[in-house]
């Protein structure tokens, strides 16, 4: 069986995108392979990596990418899921020539304020917010996909 191939999309790929990445790959990796980008790349945002570490997930090896680097690679997405939140929307980019585009809005971790704790706290709900929707997504998508 081929898996579908799916393209998870933010500002700066650096949060949200790289989340949903990692938790389809886990949830649902035998049906689909995830990838992420950004509009404009940062880096990988610290307190992302660790609040998938909480959860025994390591991003911390992944790389930022550029979603025009993605279009221009020819590849085809099955799925282009833009991830961004209803503020930063107009600035989503559109992925053009795909199969089906989704729109799931979560808050940016990049643009939270207050201490480190503060800030890992509103992440982890971003985080588990993100988590069940994949899983949600899964069971639509893929009758006999485990979660």
């Amino acid at each position: 069986m081929t898996k579908r191939r799916v393209l998870f999309v933010c500002i700066h790929n650096s949060a949200r995108s790289q989340m949903a990445e990692a938790f389809l790959n886990q949830i649902c990796g035998e049906f689909f392979e995830a990838q992420s980008a950004g509009l404009e790349p940062g880096k990988l945002n610290p307190i992302v990596v660790e609040a998938m570490q909480e959860i025994g997930i390591d991003i911390s090896g992944h790389q930022t990418k550029e979603v025009f680097d993605m279009f221009k690679s020819g590849r085809s997405f099955a799925y282009v899921v833009t991830v961004c939140d209803e503020t930063s929307a107009e600035r989503c980019p559109i992925f053009p020539g795909v199969t089906s585009r989704l729109h799931w809005s979560f808050a940016d971790p990049s643009s939270f304020q207050g201490s480190h704790e503060e800030k890992l706290a509103k992440t982890r709900e971003v985080r588990d917010a993100i988590k069940q929707k994949i899983e949600q997504w899964c069971e639509e998508v893929c009758s006999d996909a485990p979660v």
